[in-house]
């Protein structure tokens, strides 16, 4: 049974229908009370401002630096060494602080359907980077059996009961989406799902992030088809997808590719190419008012209410060059409007219907069918949803980020796109491995975390589109698959200064080894190469305990070369005629051998290559 209200929340109530405009996340704001009540008040420093609660801290966060880094896990992966595609395991977050230096403009496009605000969601993540482990744990909760962090102590409920029911929600955001535009390259741009709850505050936030000259687009969403009477008001049918550019006068809009090509025929040979119809009125085009005589004599003056869509002189040229279908009687002629002529696509509308862009119904209908479960999912976006914006916005080796990957929809767009052009595109996902809830179907089905449905209907989604175009040219070279890295531990201790003089002993030791304890050669060269600016489909070639790491399409150029098991003169001389920009070795490696290592650094000086030790 609900609580009766004390008399002071009595009162607030009753404040609230008088004067709703005073509160501010259900609290009275004093300012705009003594403002509504006409008080002379002098504002200081008044400017058309968002702000909210925790504005500075999420700054903070945003500042802090990660000492996390990604690992690949091999096991999960699909096609781990040729595929160009990611799939990031871990709070994003720490995600995009880790991948701030290999992928610094060089995304162009993203897109996220984050947390809505319903007052139903668990999303607020405790951002607390700056602790170590063991504090950070403490904060978060424990840990289940397999490694996984409790649910309960991840998320928190944001319930519009919350005194920062608003600010809470922006706190999440912010430093979120500060990341995600470094990401992006001049030319790119970033999608954003949203419903009416946060509409508002994304649209300001957008605009301090992105600046209100980068807005491009509100994109209204028809998300549903029924009419659901039991609605209070209004029977919600939509949703909105914000678009901001990083530079609007950078970026070059696509066409939308046309659907109905197949209507351009071309029954009378014409010289100019297929054709379709068009009517020959139009609403105030060119204000033409005269008679058109048909060639049985009829003559025809424009309709009530309409004009003739082109000029007499042009329309005598159309006559004289075949481009006119009369019709029978005194019907209106038609005009052969050739695709030739036609522009290379659609300028698109911000208005995306469902037999456009598919519907709650048809997603749900999608990935019950993938994954062969019904019910497994709620709400989740359409394929063709991404896809549509996809075309308006990427070509075909683009790089497109998701960083709330959810059920991995983005990364099955991208393949369902790429089988349909021929394209090469690339997609980045990242989602947390949430705790799926007990009683939900997914978690029935033997799926114990959000982050382990996507990649399992990645995985038959990438199986689907193969076997539905097998008779595709080329589709052998379609990549389905997906290296999987999760967020980690660093594999290098952290040298620490909040500690006592009892522990002074063992951080000392960090100058002797500082390699974790559970670290693994192949996760150093993967936190190595991040570190160091290297995209993680980068080539790794390991020969002679040289880890040679080089940009994909040129091997032989920008060579970061890594010594992590062995370092002799004969080493050193395979790393010198490999040519490298920079050379990293484990310092324990040389073993106390002085000599070696003053060797080494005259040798790389002399040869212009920068070298470091750890």
């Amino acid at each position: 049974m609900k609580n009766s209200l004390s008399p002071q929340q009595e009162k607030l109530e009753q404040l609230k229908q008088l004067l709703p405009e005073v509160f501010t996340e259900g609290r009275v704001d004093w300012e705009k009370l003594k403002l509504s009540l006409g008080e002379d008040i002098n504002i200081n420093n008044e400017r058309y401002v968002l702000n909210w609660a925790g504005k500075s801290n999420a700054y903070k966060v945003l500042q802090e630096p990660t000492s996390k880094t990604l690992s690949p896990d091999k096991s999960e992966s699909v096609d781990f060494d040729k595929t160009e595609n990611l799939f990031i395991e871990g709070d994003n977050l720490e995600a995009l602080k880790i991948l701030q230096k290999s992928y610094f403009g060089k995304v162009k496009m993203i897109y996220i359907d984050p947390p809505y605000n319903t007052g139903n969601d668990s999303f607020i993540y405790p951002d607390r980077f700056k602790e170590n482990l063991e504090n950070y744990q403490k904060n978060v909760g424990d840990k289940d059996e397999d490694g996984y962090l409790i649910q309960d102590s991840i998320f928190k409920k944001n319930r519009k009961e919350n005194g920062q029911y608003h600010s809470n929600w922006l706190n999440m955001m912010m430093p979120r989406l500060y990341l995600a535009k470094n990401l992006l390259r001049d030319d790119g741009v970033i999608f954003i799902s949203i419903d009416d709850n946060e509409v508002h505050n994304l649209r300001l936030l957008m605009n301090e992030i992105f600046g209100e000259e980068n807005f491009v687009a509100c994109i209204v969403w028809e998300k549903v088809h029924t009419r659901k009477n039991s609605a209070k008001y209004f029977s919600v049918s939509h949703e909105y997808i914000l678009l901001f550019a990083k530079n609007k006068l950078k970026w070059n809009r696509v066409l939308l590719p046309r659907e109905n090509i197949e209507a351009y025929k071309n029954p009378d040979n014409h010289q100019k190419g297929p054709w379709k119809l068009d009517p020959i009125t139009a609403h105030n085009e060119y204000n033409a008012d005269y008679i058109i005589t048909k060639p049985n004599g009829v003559k025809l003056s424009r309709p009530q209410g309409s004009y003739w869509r082109f000029s007499e002189n042009t329309i005598k040229e159309k006559i004289k060059s075949n481009e006119i279908v009369w019709g029978d009687g005194d019907s209106y002629p038609m005009v052969k409007r050739f695709l030739s002529e036609a522009q290379d696509g659609l300028v698109p509308i911000t208005i995306f219907h469902r037999k456009f862009a598919g519907d709650t119904s048809y997603s749900k209908k999608e990935i019950d069918n993938i994954l062969t479960l019904k019910g497994i999912f709620e709400y989740v976006k359409p394929s063709l949803l991404i896809k549509r914006l996809m075309q308006i916005t990427i070509k075909n080796n683009d790089i497109i980020l998701d960083f709330f990957a959810g059920s991995g929809t983005t990364a099955h767009a991208v393949m369902q796109l790429n089988a349909e052009d021929g394209g090469s595109r690339k997609c980045i996902s990242i989602q947390l491995p949430e705790i799926c809830e007990e009683k939900s179907e997914a978690f029935k089905a033997g799926y114990k975390t959000i982050a382990d449905i996507a990649k399992e209907r990645i995985r038959r989604a990438g199986k689907k589109i193969k076997e539905d175009n097998k008779d595709k040219e080329n589709i052998d070279q379609l990549d389905i698959g997906f290296k999987v890295l999760k967020v980690s531990d660093s594999n290098f201790r952290e040298w620490r200064t909040d500690i006592s003089s009892e522990k002074l002993d063992e951080q000392l030791d960090l100058h002797v080894d500082p390699i974790a304890e559970d670290a693994s050669t192949e996760n150093m060269v993967y936190e190595l190469m991040l570190k160091n600016g290297k995209d993680l489909n980068s080539h790794i070639k390991h020969h002679n305990h040289i880890y040679s790491i080089s940009d994909q399409e040129n091997h032989d150029e920008n060579i970061l070369v890594l010594l992590l098991e062995e370092v002799n003169e004969g080493v050193i001389e395979n790393v010198l005629q490999e040519n490298p920009n920079k050379v990293i070795a484990l310092d324990k490696l040389f073993k106390n051998n002085d000599q070696l290592k003053t060797n080494t650094a005259l040798q790389m000086q002399d040869a212009d290559i920068k070298f470091e030790t750890i």
